[in-house]
């Protein structure tokens, strides 16, 4: 298998995920998850352990705060066979992590990591299965030419009784009306992310930073609720300790930088706060939108927005019109053009002549499948109608110097 699982923000991919990690496991091979953060793989290695423990399969987790004995205790468990299910960041391709038998690599958020940090963790294992998970949504376009050697499976509809999320853009001068509505949600019991783009002052930006919020609300609410702070910086052990809190709701508010942009899963927070909000893009707004409605109450996403560019303007407006990663994904396409999918005008991605990829997708998929079709064919490799065909493949495989059997 060599798979892109692509589907919305709260769809179910963890759980396809330890379907298959359980079945490698029953079949008598390991399995590793690689995700980009370590709040991220922690809480992956709490609901994993939940659900397999029971079933008998050892869960772990590797990340750049296990160090010392506790470390070399893993390695060894790994090594021997006795752990069977490692989850971790990017400390999973460290030269002395070793597997007994690797059969299944899966990469969680698989865009945050580099071509090549993926190819190490494939290479622990004897061609492993692959599976690649993303809520950041690819277009089909996209997932057909940039990942043409991938097959891509989606997941388009959301767990039964979700509801939509309710999305509003507010100016900064109506602060005071996004706070009063925050304590409405407070007094019903349920909780509050606010998040922004920096964890503190900057003399050359003049946005929000997550301690001067977290200042100004712990002041404006009094002690009448309880106000964390999560950044980057923080220890290990204190990001566990702010995260433990407000998933036990011992603080109501979690102010945040973007560390919580992904995986982090509190079914009672039901109001996400995003501070300067045009300094985020769609994929990454769509993200964050994504830690609310995860429990059956309704939940709300504010964007706290002055944008001057017209794009700035038009991304607000796409967020309050759609809660579809896949539409999204294809506005901010429009938005942006191919070139910046990938941030800075990365090579390899379509430029094409005539077709354009938001609008010809369907051209473009039919236009792949004959391609492997033709290839496959014993026509293509014989027959003098394809020679032209045929050399032009070999020259370029020359020229990226890969052999052409």
């Amino acid at each position: 298998m060599n798979r892109l699982l692509q589907g919305d923000v709260g769809s179910g991919k963890t759980i396809v995920a330890a379907i298959c990690m359980y079945a490698v496991i029953k079949a008598g091979y390991q399995a590793a998850l690689m995700v980009p953060t370590e709040i991220l793989a922690e809480q992956h290695v709490h609901s994993l352990k939940g659900i397999l423990e029971p079933l008998g399969v050892t869960v772990e987790l590797l990340s750049g705060s296990v160090k010392g004995k506790k470390r070399a205790e893993k390695l060894k468990a790994l090594e021997n066979g006795e752990l069977q299910l490692l989850v971790g960041t990017h400390a999973l391709i460290q030269d002395d992590v070793l597997f007994k038998n690797l059969g299944l690599v899966i990469t969680d958020e698989q865009h945050r990591f580099g071509v090549e940090q993926r190819r190490v963790l494939r290479d622990k294992g004897e061609n492993p299965d692959v599976l690649f998970m993303t809520a950041t949504p690819i277009p089909r376009t996209l997932a057909i030419s940039v990942f043409g050697d991938m097959d891509v499976s989606i997941i388009d509809e959301m767990p039964a009784g979700r509801k939509t999320i309710e999305t509003y853009w507010a100016k900064p001068d109506m602060l005071e009306r996004v706070l009063d509505f925050i304590e409405k949600e407070l007094q019903q019991g349920r909780q509050a992310y606010v998040i922004c783009p920096l964890i503190e002052e900057s003399e050359k930006l003049d946005v929000q930073n997550a301690i001067d919020v977290h200042m100004i609300l712990k002041q404006h609410y009094k002690d009448q609720w309880g106000v964390g702070l999560m950044h980057g910086r923080l220890h290990p052990s204190e990001k566990e300790q702010v995260m433990d809190a407000f998933s036990k709701n011992e603080t109501q508010i979690l102010v945040s930088t973007t560390v919580v942009e992904v995986g982090v899963n509190v079914p009672n927070a039901t109001v996400m706060v995003i501070y300067d909000a045009e300094r985020f893009g769609l994929a990454q707004l769509h993200q964050l939108r994504g830690r609310v409605g995860r429990g059956q109450a309704q939940s709300y996403c504010i964007l706290l927005a002055d944008p001057k560019s017209e794009v700035g303007k038009e991304r607000m407006r796409i967020m309050t019109e759609t809660n579809d990663g896949f539409v999204l994904s294809e506005r901010d396409l429009e938005l942006r053009g191919p070139g910046d999918f990938f941030g800075s005008k990365q090579s390899g991605l379509p430029d094409f002549k005539i077709a354009d990829v938001v609008h010809d997708y369907r051209a473009l998929e039919v236009a792949r499948q004959d391609a492997v079709a033709l290839i496959q064919s014993s026509d293509f490799w014989t027959k003098e109608e394809y020679e032209g065909l045929r050399k032009y493949i070999e020259y370029q495989g020359v020229l990226n110097g890969q052999k052409i059997d």
